[in-house]
């Protein structure tokens, strides 16, 4: 062999060897990426990245599906995927407004790196579609000329058919969407930039403004405003803000509320549908599946069995508008009294743990009007639920003894599946 074929031979070989590397390097950061998943990101986005673990029911908005390769926080066009510094940026900082929480006093940069790499190979838009990066400029700085240029482009856009003319949905067409996974949506409120999911600069609103928000309605504005007025727009929307709660003096945090107040009693099925979700009523009244997510189409139907030891099984109430199963023959004092002191419609009385009708019974009248409310509201599910069954007196007295006196909290099990018409134990 000459001396230069010697020499390409090395050469073919070191390189071969430096991509093998390459790849072994790759392979073990996305393992040491799954462990990271598994350790601190299952419980909201799933085993396979689908955004469905235990916990995303009950959060809104709902966790990212990882495998679709739609991401709203980003800084590339419509239709790509984004950076690693984007999903970097997402998990160091979290995303306000939301329950991803900011993971840079809890992980490394090394774990941060290593779970973003494994998160890109759970979508094949990654290894198909390189990301294309926006020209973000050098922006146009606020001014009030900028701001009244923002209002002409706000009222052209049509922002105010889901933002409202003030920001907050007075007057819009509509305030609640669904995403591409027809999950519920709510256009933000443009005075509380606290929530912006992805940062409330103008330069973090601009973005919004230019790459739309994947999977959701917000679109990408760029075929219908100049960079210029997208700008304008985002200085707008960032006059819009009001002041937090955090920053207001005593006089004004009664405002605040006050006006509050007046509006939940100007719509109480929106104020019901608040509380409803705040009390975690769902959280019971929904069945779920070893996973702990909810059956579909069962949300509020019930059917979720309780078995607190020694008291007996307790399988929860059925509190959607169904008139056979459900609340709907019910009157609006009947689902009043099992709210505030625990007692059926048959005359049962429940227990105080888990339905906690004694701290229920503070409410306010106009908040128990609200939820009753937005119960009547809720779509009818067939779901017929046994009545709660307890166990032998002396055991149940022995229970109570036991809690009461000798401060020995029952245990309870939440079991899975549909206690009710479908299934059952």
């Amino acid at each position: 062999m000459t001396k230069s074929a010697c020499a390409i031979a090395l050469a073919t070989a070191a390189a071969v060897a430096c991509l093998l590397g390459l790849q072994s390097a790759r392979v073990t950061a996305q393992q040491r990426g799954k462990a990271v998943y598994d350790g601190k990101c299952v419980e909201c986005h799933g085993d396979t990245g689908k955004g469905d673990g235990a916990s995303a029911a009950y959060l809104a908005p709902r966790p990212r599906d990882f495998t679709s390769g739609k991401y709203k926080i980003r800084t590339t066009d419509t239709g790509s995927v984004p950076t690693d510094d984007d999903l970097i940026q997402s998990v160091r900082q979290g995303l306000y407004g939301t329950a991803m929480p900011a993971w840079d006093r809890l992980l490394s940069d090394t774990e941060i790196r290593d779970v973003v790499d494994y998160i890109k190979t759970l979508s094949p838009q990654f290894a198909s579609q390189p990301p294309k990066a926006v020209v973000i400029g050098t922006g146009v700085p606020s001014s009030p000329d900028s701001v009244t240029r923002g209002r002409l482009v706000y009222d052209r856009l049509q922002c105010g058919k889901c933002h409202g003319r003030d920001g907050r949905g007075e007057g819009a067409a509509a305030t609640t969407f669904e995403d591409d996974w027809k999950q519920p949506l709510k256009a933000v409120d443009l005075t509380e930039p606290w929530t912006f999911h992805g940062g409330a600069t103008s330069r973090d609103i601009f973005l919004r403004f230019r790459t739309g928000m994947a999977g959701t309605p917000m679109p990408s504005f760029a075929e219908a405003a100049t960079d210029a007025e997208m700008w304008d727009l985002a200085n707008y929307v960032v006059s819009l803000a009001r002041k937090p709660v955090w920053s207001m003096n005593a006089d004004e945090v009664k405002a605040l509320y006050a006006a509050r107040d007046a509006e939940a009693k100007a719509n109480p099925v929106k104020r019901g549908a608040l509380l409803v979700d705040t009390l975690g009523c769902v959280v019971c009244h929904s069945p779920v599946d070893e996973k702990k997510r909810i059956l579909p189409g069962m949300r509020l139907a019930g059917g979720m069995l309780l078995r607190i030891s020694p008291f007996g099984d307790y399988p929860t109430g059925n509190l959607t508008s169904d008139k056979a199963t459900g609340l709907g023959n019910w009157s609006d004092d009947e689902i009043k009294r099992v709210i505030t002191k625990g007692i059926l419609r048959d005359g049962t009385r429940l227990l105080p743990f888990p339905m906690d009708y004694a701290s229920y019974s503070t409410l306010k009248a106009e908040d128990l009007s609200a939820i009753v409310a937005y119960l009547r509201t809720v779509p009818p599910v067939w779901n017929k639920v046994a009545a709660p069954r307890r166990t032998f007196l002396p055991v149940f007295l022995w229970g109570k003894f036991k809690m009461l006196i000798l401060g020995d909290d029952p245990p309870m099990t939440f079991f899975p599946g549909n206690a009710g018409a479908k299934g059952g134990l």
